[in-house]
């Protein structure tokens, strides 16, 4: 029988078939060996690391923020509810459960309906296994030849992937590296962030957006296009309805619930506490620099690290409002109180040097421009944000425009510890941190004012002035100092009189605590700072018991609580406990307190005593009279000389609160004393705090704890008039508005 010949054009067919297809295992091939890149083994698959988050928590256990390159919190399968797997599988994957990693038969359903068809819904035939493998092992280039070299890899990891985990495993892997768009990676981030709770509180219509989000993170974000969410959401319900993992019934019901948001953004500039944020954050790069020296690997943007700090949410929250309810208030009367000829307005050398000091200025000198066609630049008129106390405005504004708009703004720092240990409450260290970065808790170092007058007290005390010492108010001009004459805000009336420790202590009579300097010796006070804490240079001038060092202000935080921690000052610190993601403890911090007292007890209860009275009768007085605290209270108010800094310290018997405000400029003051002075400008952020401290009982371990009763030697050495007159005779031949002249004697 004669054989049939084949046609030319079928066996040019089969060969052109024959050699496509070698092409295409030898492709595959090519692939599988290397050849376009290394395939991961089974034990690199096995023991692949999630780059996650750190964690910060405050005190009572609330999440505060995070430190991330990608913000991911991976959580274990049993956390994961079984409504969020089923609406991943439902509309991802139907088939998951009947693959090993590569769904055949979905890829032939696309390559007939995509190719053939031109069908571009059809999807793309990718398993939730294979999506893990692109999670895993991101695609880096976008050429038509890489995307099947990708493909055709992921197949293979995949596959690879199956092996190594079980079902339950990859779904908990993918649903922890998966993006949920703003820069939010893997379920559990995904769900603190748009719905402000843990994945296993999800419920099944948050569940249904979040998984929703996955086919376009960005179309499908709610918090963007919530109609589009909702459109996608509904269709996750309905798959899930279409392959009996919801009840028709409850899939109506749930498509009928409007989608509702409770959107919380870990950012950096925003949040509560940012400052303290940061300030933890730098303590933490010191950490890692000393692990690494003992063979530890940590990263705190991706090893997963929890850190556990001593800040009290509810207080932290609390301190912010008062602080926003007080500023703002205080920004308007001080803006007031200049008018039109505002410096940051009028005066030119002051505007002038700060635009030569702005980053703007000088990135433009570096560049090579003269100060002519820097200022020009900086004079052209954009579309900017200016902050004000009622959020940012977008107005049309040159840099100069916003350099003079930002110099006008009052700021502040104010931190609350434990005075027993050191243990930050509270740490607000400006007013806005996305505009002033700067930390006025632990960067800034400004005069302190009166508020250095106890430590001139205590020196006396402890070198034996008794504390009914009688010091003349006097005005004194110092021969030997230039002429040099510190006065009070007091009439003339002043110089007739003569002030008892106490007295003078909480009226602050600057002349008195210069004489009660003099009487101690300068040397004896410095050295009495540093028994007690301070840790900064101070000056070696009588001007030194006016406040004219420069101190920090958790450093002086730290000096008062000696006053209620038996005289042992404290260091105040930020964090209690650094874990890793299991929260096995990788670092545990002890407060750091004196070892020794810095003075006796009866020099103690005396201060406080002394320092009740400046909250009573004294500068400090309207803690009582106009907010109405009835608490155990003692503290110090300070004004700098031209009214550049005011202050105020409240002292209770469980804790230290310093407050700190004036403006980042020091060439700019208040107006008047009567706006910059500690008690008004200070100690309304103390006080309005404290005033909500008082309606939680939560707080009434701190808020009713009482100072511990004076010795009755104590009240005794008290027990004197608080002023004396001088007799007629020598107000006769006292001339009120004359100056005493005299030199001031160093104590040796």
């Amino acid at each position: 029988m004669k054989k049939r010949k084949i046609p030319k054009f079928l066996k040019l067919l089969l060969i052109s078939f024959a050699v496509i297809i070698g092409c295409l295992l030898l492709f595959i091939a090519s692939i599988y060996i290397g050849a376009w890149g290394k395939l991961p083994t089974k034990k690199e698959l096995a023991d692949f690391q999630y780059q996650q988050a750190s964690e910060v928590y405050s005190r009572d256990s609330v999440l505060i923020g995070k430190y991330y390159l990608y913000d991911r919190q991976p959580i274990a399968f049993e956390n994961i509810p079984q409504h969020v797997l089923d609406a991943l599988v439902s509309i991802e994957d139907e088939r998951f459960y009947n693959h090993s990693g590569v769904d055949y038969q979905s890829l032939m359903r696309v390559a007939v309906k995509t190719l053939l068809m031109q069908d571009q819904s059809s999807g793309g035939g990718s398993t939730i296994s294979q999506q893990l493998a692109k999670n895993l092992y991101p695609r880096n280039e976008r050429k038509n030849t890489h995307i099947a070299v990708d493909k055709i890899k992921e197949m293979f990891m995949a596959s690879r992937l199956e092996t190594v985990f079980s079902k339950d495993e990859i779904l908990a892997h993918y649903l922890n590296t998966v993006s949920f768009g703003d820069n939010t990676f893997g379920i559990e981030s995904a769900a603190l962030k748009f719905f402000n709770k843990k994945t296993s509180d999800l419920k099944v219509e948050e569940a249904a957006v979040l998984i929703g989000m996955l086919k376009a993170t960005y179309g499908y974000n709610p918090r963007v296009f919530p109609d589009n969410s909702l459109a996608r959401r509904n269709l996750v319900l309905q798959s899930m309805a279409n392959n009996e993992v919801l009840a028709i019934a409850k899939k109506d019901s749930l498509v009928a619930t409007p989608l509702t948001l409770d959107y919380r953004k870990f950012d950096y500039s925003d949040g509560v506490a940012p400052y303290f944020r940061e300030e933890v954050r730098k303590k933490l790069i010191k950490w890692v620099s000393s692990e690494k020296e003992k063979g530890n690997s940590y990263n705190i943007y991706t090893s997963g690290l929890k850190i556990y700090t001593t800040l009290n949410y509810k207080m932290q929250v609390l301190a912010e409002e008062a602080m926003q309810k007080h500023m703002a208030s205080l920004q308007k009367t001080f803006e007031k109180s200049y008018g039109e000829r505002g410096p940051w307005k009028t005066n030119g050398k002051i505007i002038e040097k700060a635009i030569r000091n702005s980053e703007h200025y000088k990135k433009l000198i570096s560049n090579g421009l003269t100060h002519q066609e820097a200022r020009d630049s900086l004079s052209q008129q954009r579309t900017m944000n200016l902050m004000d106390w009622k959020g940012d405005n977008r107005v049309s504004a040159s840099v100069i425009d916003s350099i003079q708009h930002y110099m006008k703004f009052l700021n502040t720092g104010s931190l609350a510890i434990d005075s027993k240990t050191g243990a930050v409450h509270t740490w607000i260290g400006g007013v806005n941190f996305k505009h002033f970065k700067f930390d006025h808790v632990a960067q800034s170092r400004r005069q302190v004012g009166s508020t250095f007058k106890p430590i001139v007290y205590t020196a006396a005390l402890e070198t034996g002035i008794p504390p009914c010492a009688y010091f003349s108010a006097r005005e004194v001009e110092y021969e030997n100092l230039k002429g040099w004459s510190p006065s009070n805000s007091g009439d003339k009336d002043e110089a007739y009189l003569n002030y008892a420790m106490e007295e003078s202590l909480s009226k602050s009579v600057n002349t008195v605590a210069v004489k009660v300097m003099e009487a101690t010796g300068i040397e004896n006070v410095i050295t009495q700072a540093k028994k007690m804490g301070v840790f900064s240079e101070l000056p070696h001038q009588p001007s030194l018991a006016l406040g004219t060092g420069e101190i920090y202000l958790n450093e002086l935080a730290g000096v008062y609580a000696s006053y209620v921690n038996d005289g042992k000052a404290v260091l105040p610190y930020l964090i209690e406990t650094i874990t890793n993601q299991k929260d096995s403890v990788l670092s545990h911090f002890e407060p750091k307190r004196a070892k020794n007292s810095a003075f006796s007890k009866q020099t103690r209860q005396i201060m406080v005593e002394m320092m009740k009275s400046t909250i009573n009768t004294g500068t400090a007085k309207r803690i009582r009279s106009t907010y109405k605290l009835n608490n155990d209270i003692a503290g110090k108010t300070g004004t700098t000389q031209n009214n550049k800094d005011a202050w105020f310290v409240a002292l209770t018997p469980k804790m230290v609160h310093v407050t700190w405000v004036g403006l980042d400029n020091h060439e700019i003051g208040f107006k008047s004393t009567a706006v910059g002075q500690g008690a008004n400008a200070a100690l309304p952020l103390f006080a309005l705090w404290y005033q909500q401290l008082n309606k939680d009982r939560s707080f009434d371990a701190i808020t009713k704890a009482k100072f511990e009763t004076p010795s009755p030697y104590v009240l005794d050495q008290l027990n004197c008039e608080p002023v004396k007159k001088d007799g007629f005779l020598k107000r006769l031949f006292t001339n009120p508005n004359k100056k005493k002249s005299k030199r001031f004697k160093k104590k040796e």
